[in-house]
């Protein structure tokens, strides 16, 4: 960190502890703009180290991961850690996509982990995380936001979602989509089962288009020339002390 890049945080930090003083002895909008303001200063503090919020993500990430295979308490105070982590990341980095979504992941998992209704905080801050996602990138959390409206049983929200997934080019295969448990209450639904067909005639066009274009090019004749024959005969084997096992391993 350059001399001037800390002197100009110091300079923040400095403002943001002013203010939350004088927030203390104020009251209503007066202390919440005061609050706003610090909070504004401390995040300008924070926000321009590319090495810190990549640390965060990770250990998130290491964190979540951790959490997925283990079970009760210990494992909602993992998933609880990891969300911490990518919070912070996304304050340091508010366009830090992986955090974003992984910080949705990890309050999905939670809310399953705690078996909470559908509409429970951890549901509600999951889908926060996703549409923050979607800001940073288009269509790259749609899919997780359709297993949300899924579970919720909101047909109308969750076919758009999945449609978006679908043009941005983040849709899962075919299978898993069929496997997701998060999809149940809609998979019986004429729209779902409409989507899956069309998007298996599409996957099915595109394949079908690939195997002709491989094909064709294949079939294609070349053009040869007899006036100088390439010489295509194969070589004698050497026999010399010099020559090598080509299997053998390198030392």
């Amino acid at each position: 960190m350059s001399l001037l890049n800390s002197f100009t945080k110091k300079k923040a930090l400095t403002s943001a502890i002013n203010q939350t003083a004088k927030a203390r002895s104020c009251e209503g909008k007066t202390a919440d703009q005061l609050y706003k303001g610090a909070y504004h200063d401390y995040a300008d503090v924070l926000v321009g180290d590319p090495l810190r919020s990549d640390a965060l993500y990770h250990w998130g990430f290491a964190l979540l991961h951790h959490a997925k295979v283990k079970t009760g308490a210990e494992a909602i105070k993992l998933y609880q850690e990891a969300i911490a982590k990518f919070s912070f990341c996304l304050l340091l980095n508010p366009s830090y996509l992986g955090a974003a979504i992984n910080g949705g992941v990890a309050y999905m998992d939670l809310a399953r982990l705690r078996n909470v209704d559908c509409h429970d905080e951890d549901y509600e801050r999951a889908k926060s995380y996703f549409e923050k996602a979607n800001t940073i990138q288009s269509g790259s959390a749609s899919y997780n936001l359709a297993c949300i409206y899924g579970l919720r049983s909101e047909g109308n929200a969750c076919l758009q979602a999945l449609r978006n997934s679908r043009n941005r080019g983040s849709l899962p295969d075919a299978e898993e989509i069929i496997n997701d448990p998060d999809l149940d209450k809609v998979k019986d639904q004429a729209w779902f089962v409409e989507f899956m067909e069309k998007l298996a005639e599409d996957r099915e066009a595109v394949s079908v288009e690939n195997v002709a274009a491989i094909t064709e090019k294949q079939v294609s004749p070349s053009v040869e020339s007899t006036e100088n024959p390439v010489d295509v005969s194969v070589p004698e084997p050497q026999t010399g002390e010099d020559t090598q096992d080509s299997t053998a391993s390198s030392e």
